[in-house]
């Protein structure tokens, strides 16, 4: 297992690295949790939608499943931007038929004591939940893997 992300970053930065770790690291499961950096900081969903699409068919091209991450804007960001913004998980993972972890977050997100002080990152309790979350799409797959 490689752990190939950078705190902070955005599905732009992500996209530039992604290459690189696909050629280095050949791996046969690529998860992908990116977006919510993206999605707080008010990008447009067409920029954040391409860049997941791109990494989407990179991983898949080098012949790695694909786990999808979802992710949600908090609702201060307007109606018609979150719902974009959260569909934009489950179209890709329907049209490219790749995992999907409907919402990374669930159970961590709205509970404060699961966050860290700046009320957005998972502290070390909220990290295992995030686990749980993963795990149950990730299981399967290792499984097949072995």
């Amino acid at each position: 297992m490689v752990n190939a992300s950078i705190s902070g970053d955005t599905t732009s930065g992500g996209l530039r690295r992604l290459p690189r770790a696909l050629e280095i690291h050949k791996p046969d499961i690529v998860l992908i949790e990116l977006g919510g950096n993206d999605g707080l900081r008010g990008t447009p969903i067409a920029v954040i939608r391409k860049n997941l699409e791109t990494m989407v068919e990179l991983a898949l091209e080098s012949g790695a499943r694909v786990i999808l991450a979802g992710m949600k804007m908090p609702p201060n960001y307007g109606l018609a931007y979150t719902d974009a913004y959260e569909k934009i998980y489950a179209d890709l993972a329907e049209k490219y038929e790749v995992s999907l972890i409907p919402f990374f977050m669930k159970g961590v997100a709205l509970d404060p004591g699961l966050l860290q002080q700046d009320q957005i990152h998972p502290n070390a309790t909220g990290q295992s939940i995030l686990l749980d979350n993963a795990w149950t799409i990730l299981k399967p797959l290792l499984a097949d893997a072995s």
